[in-house]
């Protein structure tokens, strides 16, 4: 019986990897070759289910519904972004420290999903029984513990990837997972378009809610069961001590510094969508910037653009992320020239659709070529440093990213867009100037 589970695990692989050899081991310990094929399975596995609760439970869409429907205070919704995106990145430089006393680091990542599975059941608690501000405190105080332990898994994710699966196999590990996610996404958006009443529905919300949970949970089981071989150890101690001096590696390392400076820019096809969204929304468009619709472009992106971008990743993830950020630019661009020259257009379901889908398509690029570019530029003695740091600095530009809304409220939701497309040029022009990390680095 575990001879033939054996072999399912490698024609699995095989396909899903492209690999007709399943012993390509590259930037991994020699322990690691026999079990990839089981390594890379419960990664994508693992994935798929986070990144399909991802979309469920979505900062950007679904909780702003979930609290205007609630009748929370509006500042509260304001928070939400925020607080999700930079608590999930500042604390990792601590924790890594902490991770790196540890040779196994997978139950960090399993800790992290329960921790997120917990908070997820809470919210969906606060959904069934409160209102107004009550429930907006109860929202965001469950997403402030949802982001610190979304940043555990972070950090441990990439380490363990990078013990456990090949270089040249990642970028199509993250692309297979988006690709996945996006398939089930799109289902669960036709429901709520289709469903009558069903975006005001508390039981809508509690069902999205509580089935991301359950996801997280299964998640967490089997990611329990990756093969992770031990790691180094060194460079674990003093939190703090350690925390500050790793932060020496933006002076002291060239190629990170530049991986870092490229990645602040893409910021930009982040905060792009919002934006976006708001000048779509005041040309009436109500059907695609609905809940539902946008959850379907979110979707759709991930199901048709993750594999793309993860195999051209495997060979090139710098080409990547130049190509996103050049996308998201032009998105922005062309919104806002139809907004200023003939602004009905935008209140054209399908044109407006097409905006949101391409956007979205960028920050799935982005997000795949600046994850694959990390893992496979650092090593096994300091990927779990590289990630902390980098996703650190990031944390304190998405909190320093509240500013756009000053530019928003004194200029327009335009101009930031067209702050944000000339930061995304820039990101481009940085991010070809990467060194090109192929397969026989």
């Amino acid at each position: 019986m575990a001879k033939n589970n054996k072999e399912l695990l490698e024609k699995t692989y095989g396909f899903l990897a492209e690999d007709e050899d399943a012993r390509v081991c590259k930037d991994i310990p020699d322990s690691a070759c026999n079990e990839q094929p089981k390594a890379f399975v419960l990664h994508l596995l693992s994935l798929v289910l986070t990144k399909w609760g991802d979309s469920l439970v979505s900062a950007r869409l679904v909780l702003p519904w979930i609290l205007t429907a609630g009748g929370a205070p509006s500042f509260l919704i304001g928070l939400l972004v925020p607080l999700r995106e930079s608590l999930a990145l500042l604390p990792q430089l601590f924790v890594a420290q902490r991770m790196r006393e540890f040779p196994v680091r997978k139950w960090f990542w399993v800790g992290g999903s329960i921790g997120q599975a917990f908070s997820l059941l809470a919210m969906t608690i606060s959904v069934i029984t409160l209102e107004g501000a009550a429930l907006g405190y109860a929202i965001v105080s469950a997403l402030i513990v949802f982001s610190i332990a979304r940043g555990v898994c972070s950090v441990a994710s990439k380490d363990v990837m990078g013990k456990s699966v090949s270089k040249t196999r990642r970028g199509r590990l993250t692309g297979l997972a988006s690709s996945a996610a996006g398939l089930m996404t799109l289902s669960v958006a036709l429901i709520v378009i289709f469903a009558p009443e069903v975006e005001g529905s508390k039981a809508i919300f509690a069902a999205l809610l509580g089935g991301a949970a359950l996801l997280w949970l299964l998640a967490a089981l089997l990611y329990a069961n990756v093969p992770e071989v031990a790691g180094a150890t060194a460079g674990g101690g003093n939190a703090i001590a350690e925390a500050i001096k790793s932060l020496s590696l933006l002076q002291t390392d060239a190629k990170f510094r530049q991986f870092v400076t490229t990645r602040a820019l893409l910021i930009a096809s982040a905060f792009a969508i919002p934006y976006m969204v708001v000048l779509i929304q005041r040309e009436g468009s109500g059907a695609l910037t609905s809940l539902g619709g946008l959850m379907l472009a979110s979707g759709a992106a991930g199901l048709f653009a993750g594999r793309f971008w993860g195999r051209w990743s495997d060979s090139s993830s710098n080409q990547v992320m130049a190509a996103a950020a050049l996308l998201s630019s032009f998105t922005m661009a062309a919104t806002v020239l139809l907004q200023a020259l003939t602004a009905s257009w935008l209140g054209v379901s399908w044109v407006s659709g097409i905006l949101i889908f391409i956007a979205a398509i960028a920050h799935q690029g982005a997000r795949i070529g600046r994850k694959t570019y990390l893992v496979d530029m650092a090593t096994q003695e300091n990927r779990a440093q590289y990630t902390a740091v980098s996703n650190t600095v990031i944390g304190i530009l998405l909190l320093l990213g509240g500013g756009l809304g000053v530019v928003d409220q004194f200029f327009g939701s335009a101009w930031v867009l067209i702050l944000l497309s000339i930061i995304g040029v820039f990101a481009a022009a940085q991010a070809f100037r990467l060194p090109a990390l192929n397969s026989d680095d």
